[in-house]
């Protein structure tokens, strides 16, 4: 992780009251609506300042800030990037995810229904990579939609996470920066160290303290996954054109342009 930012967001997080895992673990909203948002640096740090009358910060192993390691599968043809892309509202996400500060490791399947929800359901494994034993097959074909045998690594990401919740206890609220991104096969690299990922979860679209805010600083809703964003970065010749706009909103946060085609 950047080490400037790192600090950043370390102090930033000191100064709200904490909330464990275990805690945490009773506002789990499995089963939610999403709503993604994109800024830069600048503009988090004040949005987070805001936070503070009425939020809690989740601290793992004394950690506020919390590193993630993540592995997307896909079939060959990259049949679940391209359900995104070409607008299917019903689709289907599968990751390994590695949580650092704790040392667990899940294989995650998320599903989106037709009304926009979101459907997370999960099993432990021992490390990344291991989606193929008789436990995490009979997951695979029980829950997802997908054969184990046309699934393969296709993007890695890594990350740093403040997760926060809300003190009515209703919603949560992740804030990703410094996202690392690597094609598994290629292993063609790309760097998002000036953006931020804010996604705010809940189990309906009631009144929202963080979503105010945001709307208040002009943060506007961007719905682009990190699976996606990694798979455009570092897939060349990628068919990415339902993104564009998204993207183009991406780099406009940024102090340099991304070597892609728009």
């Amino acid at each position: 992780m950047n080490s400037t930012n790192k600090h950043i967001l370390s102090c930033i997080s000191n100064e709200f009251h904490p909330i464990s895992l275990k805690e945490m673990e009773k506002i789990r909203l499995m089963n939610r609506i999403d709503i993604k948002y994109t800024t830069n640096l600048r503009v988090l740090v004040c949005f987070i300042e805001l936070l503070k009358d009425n939020y809690f910060v989740q601290e793992v192993e004394g950690n506020r800030v919390s590193e993630y390691d993540t592995i997307y599968l896909d079939t060959e043809d990259l049949k679940m990037y391209m359900d995104h892309q070409n607008g299917r509202r019903i689709r289907e996400k599968i990751r390994m995810r590695h949580y650092i500060d704790n040392n667990l490791t899940f294989l995650e399947i998320k599903d989106k229904d037709i009304h926009g929800k979101t459907h997370k359901q999960r099993v432990p494994i021992s490390r990344l990579g291991d989606y193929l034993n008789e436990n995490t097959s009979g997951f695979l074909t029980d829950v997802g939609h997908y054969s184990p045998k046309n699934l393969f690594p296709r993007v890695e990401t890594r990350f740093s996470r403040m997760t926060m919740v809300n003190r009515e206890q209703t919603e949560r609220l992740t804030i990703d920066t410094d996202l690392h991104f690597m094609n598994v096969n290629s292993g063609k690299e790309f760097d998002l160290e000036d953006i931020a990922i804010i996604e705010l979860k809940q189990d309906s679209q009631a009144f929202s303290e963080a979503r105010r805010i945001l709307h208040e600083l002009h943060v506007r809703p961007v719905s682009i996954s990190k699976y996606c964003l990694g798979t455009i970065l570092t897939t060349p010749n990628v068919k990415h054109n339902r993104f564009k706009s998204k993207l183009i909103q991406i780099n406009k946060l940024t102090n340099y342009k991304y070597e892609y085609s728009l």
